[in-house]
């Protein structure tokens, strides 16, 4: 077996796993709203961005660093295959909606939790660089 738990427990717990309206989203939306932009988040377009500026045509997407890849290791008897596979299937997910949001002209924006929490002004000042080039 892959995992630890069955599919019905699983599933149970994975539900849990909060992927709207995190703190992350809530401090990068509270700074881009205090600099004047008007955002939109629930927004119709593939992907499903975290923060979307239409005006600019932006999609921001904040990510979890173990669930997008960043301190995932891919040796190590910790991950076992299920996790690696869910993990490097989130990372070819993301990949896959950068390429179809640019072919629509979109700016593609991703941050990860560490630099959100670390330093979210930076991170806004990294969206203003992208979208008024």
């Amino acid at each position: 077996m892959t995992d630890v738990f069955s599919r019905k427990k699983r599933s149970e717990i994975m539900s849990l796993v909060k992927n709207k309206n995190t703190d992350i989203e809530l401090i990068l939306r509270k700074k881009l709203r205090l600099k004047g932009f008007r955002l939109r988040t629930n927004y119709k377009i593939f992907g499903k961005p975290d923060i979307v500026l239409p005006k600019f045509k932006a999609a921001i997407f904040c990510d979890g660093d173990f669930w997008h890849g960043r301190k995932y290791k891919k040796e190590g008897k910790n991950y076992k295959r299920f996790w690696r596979n869910k993990i490097e299937t989130n990372i070819k997910r993301d990949r896959s909606v950068n390429n179809e949001l640019k072919k629509l002209d979109w700016t593609v924006i991703r941050f990860w939790k560490s630099q959100i929490l670390k330093n979210p002004d930076k991170c806004v000042d990294d969206i203003i660089k992208r979208i008024r080039v």
